[in-house]
């Protein structure tokens, strides 16, 4: 089975790439830095330097790929890549917007437009999309965040429609904040409501969010959330969303009235 990861060199691209590769999958990883790429895969994983905001580099590494294996798509593409940018809408310069925009949805978007044209040809294949909590729950501080992975969410869905005829599956998953290298940074950013509505949740670790994916994938569920929280809050959100929202709100006014 070959697989191949966005988002490859670290965090929950990196600890998914090292589950495959010990089940004795073919495993390539894909990201910026070639340097964090090789630092990463130790010549266990194939590597590729790629950027998924640009149509030019995800064209030449998508078609690289299929021309080293035959033609062929990989059995499985899981797009991890993603940049979590929070800050408040009005102050919050363009640049950071639009780039968890490009980043975390655009990158999405051309990863499987450049690999589901030769998994339908062929007639299967699993397409998994790494969304976020923040993928259902809007998040105060994250307006740029919340809306590439709502973005993810609802594209998700919808192109499950359209391929799973055609023998291809198509997951989403919903981590709650994980351990990665940039969360640290990310956290420094949030503004002091966010700081509020996330309370005293603790990150997991990128392995127990890569084994929980993996479980996912296995059993090729539609929507993988990870955690026993975000999995209440997913039913809150979707049973009882005037309560959601009087919860949340009330926690940010906490944080105003101050």
């Amino acid at each position: 089975m070959k697989v191949f990861i966005t988002g490859g060199s670290s965090g929950i691209g990196l600890a998914t790439a090292l589950l495959y590769h010990e089940r004795g999958y073919e495993v390539a990883i894909a990201g910026r830095s070639f340097e964090k790429l090789e630092a990463a895969s130790q010549g266990r994983l194939a590597t590729y330097q790629l950027d998924v905001a640009s149509q030019e580099s995800v064209s030449e590494v998508s078609q690289r790929y299929m021309r080293e294996h035959d033609g062929q798509a990989p059995d499985l593409l899981i797009n991890c890549a993603g940049v979590m940018i929070p800050g408040e809408f009005i102050s919050m310069p363009e640049t950071d917007y639009w780039s968890n925009i490009d980043v975390d949805f655009k990158g999405t978007v051309l990863m499987c437009k450049a690999f589901a044209p030769a998994m339908v040809k062929r007639g299967s294949g699993q397409i998994v999309n790494v969304a976020s909590v923040a993928g259902f729950l809007g998040i105060y501080g994250y307006t740029g965040y919340s809306a590439a992975k709502f973005a993810v969410m609802g594209f998700s869905e919808a192109l499950r429609f359209e391929l799973e005829p055609k023998g291809v599956s198509v997951s989403v998953v919903c981590p709650p904040d994980t351990e990665t290298p940039g969360l640290d940074l990310e956290i420094s950013m949030r503004p002091p409501e966010t700081h509020a509505v996330a309370g005293s949740i603790k990150p997991v670790s990128a392995e127990v969010v890569a084994e929980a994916m993996v479980r996912g994938i296995d059993k090729k569920k539609n929507t993988i959330v990870i955690g026993a929280l975000s999995k209440l809050y997913y039913r809150l959100k979707g049973i009882w969303p005037e309560l959601f929202h009087v919860i949340v709100s009330s926690d940010v006014r906490k944080v105003q009235n101050h």
